[in-house]
């Protein structure tokens, strides 16, 4: 229990506490929790898109049936990084076991329908954008599915604007917080309303109003609150991470950020840098708690593995650009991103450093990983069927969450 303390003194400036539940205790010490996070970026998903489409592919070179659902125990995302998790989470109309979408669905969906979200012809009152389409094609895809009801847990972080507190979409918050069992439209809606290019998103459910902005105010990078929710709840002792950015510029020293100088700038000189800066500040000090969790605190057989583009083409930057040259530009550079050496943080001086191998091999590997895991679990005390809950396997019910089944979910089954 030490690595789960620590983590909630290392998390406890920026998330928020999670509830008490019943954990899941484990049958031995060799099972692994496996953990997929997605970070936000507007039309920038098109790159974790990418390489999800490969770890689904290497998947099914060994399970045809597989659906990343299945073979993550939680999965979390921020803003466009959310709408992922939810799409891969929902199950499918045809077949409830199934998810609804595969990743190479979701890179066709931010290719065909990226240019009417962010149609410039459809400004807001105030955003520039009026949101209507997203609101609706969201609707469309997930239907009436909630929280609830998703292949495995999923935590999607938002914003309460009036409360000016975060919101954590969370299956394990769901016995103590009934009323965050909202709609998966409702909240992708949410942690979409990204300020100054969407509106704020108000809706009600179970009584409670929720007056909501984009998640990257609260948790751009969701790994760490997706980290904590699950470890709130298990008491396994490895973990295994999969984190996937949506690209960065890489950032050139500028002689006008020389200390002496900015010792002159006004206020508003200050204000016109402190997004991007503020914003690098926030990425590098999420990192640094994850390579330093990972590397000091966890049992070695945990494994951590961080994907991004740390060099994006300034074209391809712009988080609402959707013009053919920019989607195109987007896809190509997830693929060569799996082509890129993997990177790690070094912990003192805060630069990145090549690993051994690309991106895309790491991946192979992982998806031996999730295999065997799987097949593990299959043969010891988890065994299932049909990917379903190891409750319904039990035959518990609960109809709280107006859903088939409780936790836990997923467990690989």
């Amino acid at each position: 229990m030490a690595h789960l303390l620590l983590l909630i003194l290392l998390f406890s400036a920026q998330l928020i506490a999670g509830f008490s539940a019943q954990k899941l205790s484990p049958s031995n010490n060799e099972i692994t929790i496996t953990i997929l996070s997605i970070d936000g970026g507007g039309i920038r998903g098109m790159i974790p898109a990418k390489v999800l489409e490969y770890l689904d592919k290497a998947l099914k070179a060994k399970d045809p049936n597989a659906d990343l659902a299945h073979y993550f125990d939680a999965i979390g995302g921020t803003s466009t990084g959310g709408l992922i998790t939810a799409m891969l989470a929902a199950p499918s109309p045809d077949d409830p076991t199934r998810a609804a979408f595969t990743p190479a669905q979701i890179v066709d969906f931010y290719r065909q329908e990226g240019p009417h979200i962010f149609n410039s012809s459809r400004p807001g009152i105030g955003p520039q954008f009026d949101g209507e389409y997203l609101h609706n094609i969201t609707r469309e895809l997930l239907k009436d599915t909630r929280l609830s009801q998703t292949l495995t847990n999923v935590v999607i972080p938002s914003f309460d604007l009036k409360k000016q507190k975060p919101v954590i979409f969370s299956n394990y918050k769901l016995e103590d917080a009934p009323y965050l069992n909202a709609l998966l439209s409702d909240i992708c809606i949410s942690t979409s309303a990204a300020p100054s290019q969407l509106p704020p998103y108000y809706f009600v459910n179970d009584g409670v109003e929720f007056n909501m902005i984009d998640g990257g105010v609260a948790a751009g990078n969701p790994t760490q609150a997706t980290i904590s929710e699950v470890l709130q709840h298990n008491e396994y002792p490895k973990i295994l991470v999969l984190s996937l950015g949506t690209g960065t510029e890489k950032y050139v020293e500028n002689f006008l950020f020389d200390a002496r100088l900015a010792a002159f700038w006004t206020p508003e000189i200050w204000a016109g840098v402190a997004i991007d800066m503020l914003g690098r500040a926030s990425s590098a000090i999420t990192e640094y708690y994850l390579a330093s969790l990972f590397s000091g605190f966890q049992p070695p057989q945990s494994t951590y593995l961080r994907i991004d583009e740390h060099d994006l083409n300034h074209d391809f930057s712009n988080s609402v650009n959707v013009t053919k040259e920019n989607l195109e530009g987007l896809e190509k550079t997830g693929e060569q991103l799996l082509q890129e050496k993997v990177v790690k943080m070094n912990l003192t001086t805060f630069n990145l450093e090549e690993g051994v191998g690309t991106n895309a091999e790491a991946l192979d590997r992982l998806a031996d990983i999730l295999y065997e895991e799987r097949q593990h679990r299959k043969k010891g005390k988890f065994i299932g069927n049909g990917g379903r809950p190891l409750l319904e396997i039990l035959g518990v019910r609960s109809d709280k969450y107006q859903t088939n089944w409780a936790f836990p979910k997923n467990l690989f089954i």
